[in-house]
């Protein structure tokens, strides 16, 4: 857990501009309070706009994109709403996930349609709006605003659970992508994290295991809470979040 306790009181000089992919449900819906309890300016993206429209009256001053990550073509019009928002984006957050087959099956009976379906969700999504939005992430890092993407990593990216193998390879395959954007992004100042939530209390969660009892799933406003402290800690010195608030 990160320690809190290195966070700065003091008011960033820009407040930050975050993006935040799925950013109505679930972890997505808990950092976008989070980080807007925290100072920073929100835009979020997801494929409901009856789900954008509430969250937007729930957190006042936060651009809600409706829009599908998977979607090859919704990329390029994602980047210029996020560029156009604020003049510029300071921190992507990669969260929009899709388990692939819903139940879960084995990879033998897993359709090719549902692996493409984890796959561009969660690997191809991630990297066309990074690509998309390289540049202003590298602008904001010379600008010591920010510079960070926080790729949402799973452990089924590392242990190899029966019937998750869509979503267990997909996230895989996010990790070690992040690790490759963060060596060859390292001069550019750019930060690239990629950090497991655990186990939380989730629409996603319950599609995935139904019969979970949810005593003993984290509450994802903890998550949130810790993944925002992470941010913080990458950020450029002066361009802090503030610290976690009670809320």
């Amino acid at each position: 857990m990160i320690d809190t306790r290195t966070l700065h009181s003091v008011s960033a000089p820009h407040e930050l501009r975050v993006a935040v992919t799925g950013g109505t449900s679930g972890l997505g819906r808990a950092l976008v309070h989070e980080i807007r309890a925290r100072g920073g300016h929100v835009a979020f993206i997801a494929r409901d706009a009856s789900r954008i429209e509430r969250v937007m009256r729930d957190e006042p001053g936060t651009l809600g994109i409706a829009a599908d990550v998977a979607d090859k073509h919704a990329i390029h019009a994602i980047a210029l709403q996020l560029l156009g928002w604020r003049g510029g984006v300071d921190v992507l957050v990669n969260n929009a996930s899709s388990l692939g087959p819903v139940p879960l099956v084995p990879l033998g009976d897993t359709e090719c349609e549902d692996f493409e379906r984890a796959l561009a969700t969660n690997v191809l999504g991630p990297f066309r709006l990074t690509k998309a939005l390289l540049g202003a992430l590298a602008a904001s890092a010379r600008e010591r605003r920010g510079g960070v993407v926080l790729n949402v990593s799973s452990d089924a990216a590392v242990n190899a659970y029966a019937n998750w193998g869509a979503y267990g390879a997909s996230k895989a395959s996010l990790a070690h992508m992040s690790r490759i954007w963060d060596a060859e992004c390292s001069e550019l100042g750019i930060r690239f994290l990629s950090l497991d939530p655990g186990d939380m209390d989730t629409p996603l969660h319950a599609l995935a295991v139904p019969d979970a009892d949810r005593a003993t799933l984290r509450d994802p406003a903890d998550a949130a809470r810790e993944l925002a402290d992470a941010i913080a800690a990458a950020l450029p010195i002066g361009a802090r979040l503030h610290p976690a608030v009670n809320t």
